[in-house]
C-alpha cells in the first residue's frame, strides 16, 4: 500500500494552513488524486490519504468563512498548537461540514485506507451552544460527536481500512478501535524505544491494533543507528509496514526489504490472530521477548532482542509457553528439532549476540 500523507489538500504548503479545506490542491497535484489512485492500482498496490478531520487553520478557507467553529472562550484569544486549533466537534454543523467534504474525496477517489490523524490535545475546550453552566460537558460531547462522524463514515464505506492516529500515540483508546482496527502507536520508530513501546502497549491492546513501521537510520527522534534486520523484525511483532525514502536504500537493502515483506506475509496470521506471550520485559532487563503461538498450536513465531552489549554478557534463558507439550516442533532456518515440553520447561538460550540492538525471529512449526 502507498500512503499520500500531509500536503495534498487546501493550499498546504506549509504547516500553518489549509487544515479544515478538505479538497484537492490542484497546484500541487496537476492531475489530481484520482491519477495517483489509479496508477497504484494499475502496479498492484493499495492506496491511502492522511486526514486530521478534527482541526483548523486560521489560513484556511473554513476559518474565514466560519471562525466562529474552533473551540475558544469567548473574548479570549484562543491558544494554537502546531499553528493549528481544534473544532468544536460537540456542534453537528460542524461535523457536517467536515463530513460533506470528505465524503466529496471518498466518493470520487478509490481509497483503500485513511490515516485519522490528530496532532494537538484539547485546549479552550468551550463551545459556545452551551450554557456556561453546562461547559463541563464539552469533552465529553466532543468524543461523542466525534465517534457519530466515525459512525456514518465507517458504515457507509466498509472497504476502506481506517487509521487512528494521534501525535504519535496520543489518542490509542479503546472507543477508537471498534471504529478503527488499528491505531499509529507513536512517532518514535526507533527500534530499540520500540520494543518498550510496543511491549507497554500490548498490556492494554490485542497486536492486530498497534502499528509498527520501519524507518530510516539515524532515527529521527533519538538519532540511533540499528540494522535493518533489527528494525524489521521488532516491527514484524505488530502491524507492519515501512516509512522511509526507498530511493536512498542500497541495492542490498531494498532486496532485504523484499525479503522482510515476504516473510512477514507468511507468519502474519500467527501475529494477527495468534496468542501473544510476554517473555522477558525490556523494563526489567537488558533484554525483551515474548512470542505468538496459532490457535490450533501448530506454529510460533518468538522474538528475541538484546539492547547493549557487554564484554561477560549474562547467559539468559527464556521459557515458551502456549505450546503442545507433547508435540515436535521445528525451528524453520536452523532445522532443529524441540519438543513442546523442552521449549517450555528448559527453554531456549539467547543467541550469542555480537554488538548492540541485535534480535533474533524464531519461527517453529509442528511436525
Amino acid at each position: 500500500m502507498f500512503v499520500l500523507d500531509d500536503g495534498w489538500f487546501g493550499k498546504r504548503d506549509a504547516d500553518n494552513s489549509s487544515l479544515g479545506d478538505w479538497f484537492e490542491y490542484e497546484g500541487k497535484l496537476t492531475n489530481g488524486l484520482r491519477e495517483i489512485a489509479d496508477y497504484a492500482h494499475s502496479k498492484g498496490v493499495k492506496f491511502g490519504l492522511w486526514f486530521e478531520p478534527e482541526m483548523i487553520s486560521v489560513d484556511s478557507e473554513l476559518y474565514r468563512t466560519h471562525s466562529d467553529f474552533l473551540m475558544q472562550e469567548p473574548g479570549r484569544m484562543p491558544s494554537a498548537s502546531r499553528s493549528q486549533h481544534v473544532l468544536d466537534f460537540t456542534r453537528l454543523d460542524v461535523r457536517q461540514t467536515i463530513e460533506k467534504q470528505m465524503r466529496k474525496i471518498l466518493d470520487t477517489i478509490p481509497l483503500d485506507y485513511i490515516k485519522w490523524d490528530m496532532n494537538r490535545s484539547l485546549s479552550d475546550v468551550y463551545s459556545i451552544t452551551l450554557d456556561p453552566q453546562r461547559q463541563g460537558e464539552v469533552a465529553h460531547r466532543y468524543m461523542l460527536g466525534l465517534y457519530e462522524l466515525l459512525e456514518h463514515l465507517t458504515t457507509d464505506y466498509p472497504e476502506i481500512l481506517w487509521e487512528g492516529c494521534s501525535g504519535g500515540g496520543g489518542r490509542f483508546d479503546a472507543g477508537f478501535i471498534y471504529y478503527m482496527p488499528q491505531s499509529w502507536t507513536s512517532d518514535n520508530t526507533d527500534a530499540v524505544e520500540r520494543m518498550k513501546i510496543q511491549y507497554g502497549t500490548s498490556l492494554a491492546y490485542p497486536i492486530s491494533s498497534i502499528t509498527a513501521h520501519v524507518s530510516a537510520v539515524p532515527n529521527h527522534q533519538t538519532d540511533r543507528s540499528t540494522s535493518l534486520k533489527t528494525r524489521g523484525e521488532t516491527a514484524m511483532s505488530a502491524v507492519f509496514g515501512y516509512e522511509l525514502d526507498l530511493t536512498k536504500l542500497s541495492p542490498e537493502e531494498k532486496k532485504q526489504v523484499k525479503d522482510q515483506i515476504i516473510s512477514y506475509q507468511t507468519i502474519r496470521p500467527v501475529i494477527q490472530y495468534g496468542h501473544y506471550y510476554r517473555l522477558a520485559s525490556p523494563f526489567e532487563e537488558n533484554i525483551a521477548a515474548w512470542m505468538f503461538v496459532s490457535p490450533k498450536q501448530d506454529e510460533a513465531i518468538v522474538f528475541l532482542g538484546r539492547i547493549l552489549a557487554s564484554a561477560q554478557p549474562a547467559f539468559h534463558e527464556v521459557y515458551l509457553m502456549g505450546l503442545d507439550d507433547e508435540a515436535l516442533y521445528q525451528e524453520q532456518t536452523s532445522k532443529r528439532i524441540f519438543s513442546g515440553a523442552e521449549l517450555m520447561t528448559v527453554g531456549l538460550y539467547f543467541p550469542d549476540f555480537q554488538g548492540d540492538f541485535q534480535t533474533e525471529l524464531l519461527h517453529f512449526k509442528k511436525l
